[in-house]
Parts: C-alpha cells; structure tokens; sequence
C-alpha cells in the first residue's frame, strides 16, 4: 500500500512545502491538497515549490473540478509541472464542492465532468482534443503523462469511474463503504471490458494517532460534515434507502446546513450532527496497532493508497507516528 498526506494550502505556504518534504522523507509517496482557490491558497503555485523540494513525490489536487479554471489551462498547468519535474503529477477530479459553492456555483454535472477528465488528460498528454468546436493541441508536450483519479460516492459516479477513470478517490475510510463502492468500480469496469485491476483505488480520510479519543473525536468530526455535503446530494437523488447503502446516508438526518467558511477545519460549527460512531468509522483513530488494523483490512478490499488528511492539532505528532509506526506495516 502507498501512503499520500492531504493538507489545504492556508498560507504560509512554506509550511506547506516543508510538511510535504516532511512526509516524503518518512515513506509517503504522494502529497495531496484541497483545491478552493478562494478558501485556501492557489496550489498549483504551490506544487511547483513541493516538486523542487521532493525527490520523488507525486503531487495533485484532492480533488480539482471542471468548473473553476479552463480546461486547457488545467491541463497546461499539469503539463507544465511535468516538464519540469518529470511526470511527477496526478488530477484528483470531482463534480465539485466548496470550489463551487463559494463562488455560487452548483457542482457540475456527471456528463460535463466525463467530458472534462478526456479532455484535460489529451491535451496534457499532448493529443488533440476538442474543446467546444475547436480542435486543439499543447504543441509543446513530450512524453507527457496524466493519471485521472475521480472522486465520487453515487452509484452514478462510481459506474463513470469504472468506464473512464484512471483510478478512483474513496473520501472515507469505512470498510463496508469501501467494499461497496469498490465493488461497484470493478463491475463498470468489467462491464466496459476495462481490467478493474487497471484502476488505483485510494481511500482518503484523516488519521490521528494515540490514546485519547475523545479528543480525537473532537478533532475529526468535522470530516462527517464534509462528506455529509455529498451524502446530502446522494440522498436528494436516490433517497435514503435503495441504491446507496445506509451506512452512508443515515447519519446525515440531523444535518441543517453546513458553513463553508469553516470547511475541513476542526471545530466547525455545522457539523455537530455527526455522531461519534461516524467519526470511528470514516476516520482512523486510537493507537498505531489500531491504524494497522484497519488499513490491513482496507488492503484486503483492494486499496493501493491510504491518503492521510492532516488537519488536527498534532500535524508532526502523527507524520512522525505513521513514519515510524504504521508504513512500514503495510509496504513490506
């Protein structure tokens, strides 16, 4: 199993370089970030920064959308980083959410995001490809690559990410979760007559390592509020029963609203709805041996990346713990 860390890019940036440098030199392999440009800061400024300060790290958005840059300046962007650091990037994409609704725009559609995964990895990979009427081609790019790892919880979404992804973003590390939906990517694929073991699955969610969890409770609840926003969108279209499995649409009940100012952030006041069990669930918590176990089990499903959402109080604590403790477990 590789292992990638997810930061949002609050200023000073440099901090976010040095965690990346931090992760890479204790065996993570990829360095993740949000991507909301008016939250948080621009990352593809930052990427170049991480890039120069990395071997080997490969870096992206977790995740990008289809409706906040041109599709050709996304891919330009990506192919660019390439050309200076040697294919050293992949695009997390997704529908949209915080990236979207600050700026009042609703998440795009599943047909628009299919259309923007082929385009914007063509074109960064130096093909042609169509953008509206228009027949067009980065005339620069050598060699270029661009995976395109799409997020998604619906069985919609999962069935695109079967039929044309590259590999598939799980935010959310509840085994009977994973079971579903993996299975459900593996099926489309099959379908299509693409090998599902063609398509990386990375689960992503946050970690906190140590004893007390009550606290960490406190520091990871508001990660059910988050993906609560989807759940939110799951159950406006299929309702709360049938398609969607329960463990995914029950909790959410209570939910009135959600503040985007305090997005991704411990202590976000709209998320007082989701309940302990959740955040057991969907996180990873308690000791090292209690992270072992449960990325073990995620393995066994099928998962190739546990990407690591650092966003609590002990940022370093839990770098040095995974580094020290918990790589090492499952990469032998």
């Amino acid at each position: 199993m590789d292992f990638g860390i997810v930061l949002q890019t609050d200023p000073p940036a440099r901090d976010v370089v040095r965690l990346m440098k931090t992760a890479e030199d204790k065996g993570f392999r990829y360095g993740w970030t949000f991507d909301s440009c008016v939250l948080w800061q621009e990352p593809f400024v930052i990427y170049s920064q991480i890039l120069a300060a990395t071997s080997s790290l490969v870096v992206g958005p977790m995740v990008t959308s289809p409706g906040t840059r041109d599709w050709s300046v996304l891919a330009s962007l990506f192919a660019t980083l390439n050309d200076m650091y040697g294919n050293r990037t992949v695009c997390g994409i997704g529908r949209g959410d915080s990236a979207h609704r600050v700026i009042g725009k609703p998440p795009s559609t599943l047909a628009t995001l299919r259309e923007s995964m082929h385009v914007i990895k063509e074109l960064a990979e130096g093909r042609e490809a169509m953008l509206g009427d228009t027949a067009v081609k980065i005339p620069w790019v050598r060699n270029g690559r661009l995976e395109m790892w799409m997020a998604g919880y619906g069985p919609k979404a999962l069935k695109m990410v079967g039929e044309h992804a590259d590999g598939f973003i799980l935010q959310c590390a509840d085994p009977a979760i994973a079971r579903w939906t993996i299975g459900s990517v593996r099926e489309a694929a099959r379908a299509a007559g693409r090998d599902p073991a063609g398509i990386t699955i990375c689960v992503a969610a946050p970690a906190y390592v140590g004893d007390d969890l009550a606290h960490q409770r406190e520091q990871l609840r508001w990660f059910g509020g988050m993906v609560g926003n989807h759940v939110a969108d799951l159950v406006a279209r299929y309702g709360d029963a049938g398609q969607v499995p329960r463990e995914l649409t029950d909790y959410i009940r209570e939910r009135q609203g959600y503040d985007y100012a305090h997005h991704g952030k411990t202590g976000n006041p709209t998320t007082d709805f989701v309940p302990d069990d959740i955040v057991d669930r969907f996180c990873l918590l308690g000791p090292a041996g209690a992270h072992v176990q449960r990325l073990e089990e995620l393995a066994e499903l099928g998962v190739d990346q546990f990407a690591l959402y650092l966003m609590h109080d002990e940022r370093e604590q839990t770098l040095d713990d995974y580094g020290s403790q918990i790589i090492s477990k499952l990469t032998t």
